[in-house]
């Protein structure tokens, strides 16, 4: 083994070893504190990959500025999302809310679905990161349903019926890619390495890989959350305990992630239809409808459900504009909104606990009940509004100059969808955060640190992007085309 690949290896074999140990081990406190030993752990290992930097493929494996760039941002969100997570399950348990037994192999789970999403970011063959994909789906489904109540039941049976349609179609889109590369470079593995396939794309049969492309991004963006196909995630978001969501928000990035690879194979490739311009529309047409959707929620945790609709349309929308600076705002843009929701998230849950609902109507006032959580809620609703000084804005506002530059009809439909969205932040904040206390006043036991790590990111991105990420961003960048 190439030893450089060290920090990949351990990324992938430590979430699986994790998980093998947790199977052993009946206890949920022992079981919690060994997830959040074992993310930790694998947290330390993706940071090994920034000194391996752009070593190509050995084998399975696959290491570039790109993934190495998702491979950190998902480990460290799934540490403290496992932190989290120790305190808010227990205290469900503690309420008889979840028993033990539905319990059983929870922190497996999670240790399953953190390796799987990583074997998707770092390995070279596109089978096997749909094969990853697949499993973090159907480990994800487990997850949703774990509080066994009719309504989280049919949310993972929702799940599982339409992400199982969206996973068969990339699944389609994947093997017409290997049709169009069998003649060019072999059979087997070659005909599906990254590697490979982006040397001779070039050569490969236009229609076939515009229509490969076309299932790719229709059976990735549902895993994305891009709207036609997102109907799974309100549901998954607002019925499953709330580390899942946070995971949820992991998954939505790995998606964007197999798109990109792929569009990085067939843009500019004469004769294909250019994946921008399918990007783009599917983006836009997300950022719109989740605005609008917004003002008809009643429950807080399907509310930011669709806020992170619009956000993957925003990132979907960069992406597909391309050139330098939308690449680079696409890229920023995941980074910031994976840290932001996830500590939004956070917020949310320590909200259900002490209120016991996460019904608008029921969790009134933080501000004057719960002054800490209440203001903490408030500064991470002004992070996912894209408000200075957060990470948020400086990714907005360079995808707003970016499309103004390709195409000012694109600028003005983001910008409508933006400030409908805003609005509707707006609106929650008022709801939720001031005016009289509604609802229950049980203390608030839970640590904020999760939120503190996660807004200190990204209020730091937001007032000084170092000079070593942005270079490193820019690189990627220029990958993209």
């Amino acid at each position: 083994m190439n030893w450089l690949l060290l920090p990949a290896a351990l990324v992938l074999l430590l979430p699986l070893a994790a998980a093998f140990l947790l199977t052993l081990i009946p206890s949920y406190r022992i079981g919690a504190w060994l997830n959040i030993i074992a993310s930790g752990c694998t947290f330390l290992a993706s940071l090994g990959l920034l000194s391996v930097r752009a070593t190509g493929p050995h084998g399975l494996l696959f290491v570039d500025d790109l993934n190495i760039a998702f491979a950190i941002i998902t480990s460290l969100v799934g540490f403290t999302t496992a932190i989290f997570s120790k305190g808010y399950i227990q205290s469900l348990i503690e309420i008889g809310r979840l028993q033990n037994a539905h319990l059983r192999f929870y922190h497996t789970m999670f240790q399953i679905l953190l390796g799987a999403m990583n074997l998707a970011l770092l390995t070279s063959i596109t089978g096997v990161m749909w094969a990853a994909i697949e499993i973090a789906t159907l480990v994800t489904v487990l997850m949703v349903g774990v509080y066994r109540s009719h309504e989280a039941l049919e949310a993972a049976w929702k799940y599982f019926i339409l992400s199982s349609v969206g996973i068969a179609l990339a699944l389609f889109g994947t093997i017409l890619v290997y049709m169009v590369a069998q003649p060019v470079v072999g059979e087997g593995l070659a005909a599906m390495s990254w590697v490979k396939l982006a040397a001779h794309a070039g050569t490969f049969n236009p229609m076939l890989s515009s229509i490969a492309f076309v299932f790719i991004l229709l059976g990735y963006g549902t895993k994305a959350g891009l709207f036609p196909i997102h109907a799974w995630l309100p549901d998954a978001y607002a019925e499953g305990p709330t580390p899942v969501a946070m995971l949820s928000c992991l998954l939505l990035n790995v998606a964007m992630y197999a798109i990109l690879r792929f569009k990085m194979l067939f843009a500019g490739t004469l004769g294909v239809i250019p994946p921008g311009t399918m990007m783009v529309t599917l983006g836009l047409t997300s950022v719109i409808f989740a605005g609008l959707m917004l003002y008809r929620r009643r429950d807080i945790k399907r509310f930011f459900a669709y806020s992170s609709i619009e956000h993957m349309g925003i990132v979907a929308f960069a992406f597909g504009i391309g050139g330098p600076i939308a690449n680079f705002a696409g890229l920023l843009h995941m980074a910031m909104h994976a840290l932001t929701k996830s500590g939004l998230f956070y917020v949310i849950g320590h909200i259900i606990r002490v209120k016991g609902s996460q019904k608008f109507d029921a969790i009134g006032g933080l501000t004057s009940s719960h002054p800490i959580l209440g203001w903490t809620f408030v500064i991470a609703v002004v992070a996912i509004a894209g408000l200075p000084p957060f990470g948020l804005f400086t990714s907005e506002f360079l995808i707003m100059t970016a499309a103004v530059n390709a195409n000012p009809l694109l600028a003005a439909g983001l910008g409508v969808g933006l400030l409908l969205s805003l609005g509707a932040l707006f609106l929650c904040l008022n709801r939720v955060a001031f005016g009289a206390p509604r609802g229950a006043l049980r203390p608030d036991e839970g640590s904020l640190l999760p939120v503190m790590i996660h807004l200190a990111i990204v209020l730091a991105f937001g007032l000084f992007i170092p000079g070593e990420v942005t270079a490193w961003f820019q690189h990627v960048a220029r990958m993209l085309g």
